[in-house]
This record gives structure tokens, C-alpha cells and sequence, in this order.
């Protein structure tokens, strides 16, 4: 298996964290349980803690669909090289970084953190397109 899908399965985990601490840090709002237990058929006025949660997780899935797939296609035909290795970790470290941030309400620097990790997709994207395939494989 290559880094890159390494990479990819730590930031699922990264997305799973996202994905649960948004209702946990709704929680404590008053009806919350009980709206999350019922059919929630209208929305729920959460926090705003939980409310940037919620955002971080959809600008996450954004881009982590992508991300995976250009990270298998670099598995299968044999294109990883540090160049795309390099982009896989800037991507889950501009991951990582980006969720706090924004849950804190960082301006600016939690842009800056959404940039860096397009910008190793992009390096791995770079890879897979331009990259050789390892010697010794066929495609």
C-alpha cells in the first residue's frame, strides 16, 4: 500500500473526528438530544462551535473525495514518487490544521491551511498525470 493511500485512511480519521465532534459540541444546547433522537425533519439551531463543526466536515468531504481517488490511481498505476508522497502529507497536515481553526473562528490562517492542502491534492494530482509509472510495471 502506497503513503498515499496511508495518508488517505489517517485523514478519514480526521474526517471521522470532524464528523462526531460537531454533535458533540451541540450536545449541551437545550432540545438538542431530543431534536437528534426525533425524525429532524426541521433544522436545529446549534451552537456556533457546532455550527463551524458542521462547515469544517463539508469543506473537508469537498476535497477528501478527491483526494482518495487520486490516491488509489497513484497505487494502481504505480506513479507515487516523492513528489506526490510530499503533496499526500501537506494535504492531511492542511487537513488537520484547518479543522481547529475554523472551530475556533481563525480568519485568514484557516484559509491559508485550505490553500496548503490543495496544494499537496494538487502536487499529487501533478504525479498522477505527468508522473512514470515504477519500473517494471505495466499499466
Amino acid at each position: 500500500m502506497t503513503q498515499e493511500l496511508w495518508v488517505a485512511v489517517w485523514a478519514g480519521l480526521v474526517g471521522l473526528i470532524t464528523l462526531l465532534a460537531a454533535p458533540f459540541a451541540a450536545f449541551k444546547a437545550a432540545g438538542y438530544a431530543k431534536w437528534n433522537s426525533g425524525p429532524r425533519d426541521t433544522p436545529f439551531e446549534v451552537p456556533p462551535l457546532a455550527g463551524r463543526l458542521e462547515r469544517a466536515f463539508a469543506n473537508f468531504m469537498e476535497t477528501y473525495v478527491f483526494f482518495c481517488i487520486i490516491a488509489v490511481c497513484l497505487n494502481f498505476t504505480a506513479k507515487s514518487d516523492s513528489i506526490s508522497i510530499l503533496g499526500a502529507h501537506i494535504y492531511l497536515v492542511g487537513r488537520i490544521a484547518y479543522v481547529p481553526l475554523y472551530a475556533f473562528g481563525v480568519r485568514y490562517i484557516r484559509s491559508i491551511a485550505f490553500v496548503f492542502s490543495l496544494v499537496g491534492l494538487l502536487m499529487c494530482l501533478y504525479t498522477l498525470v505527468f508522473g512514470n509509472p515504477a519500473f517494471g510495471t505495466t499499466i
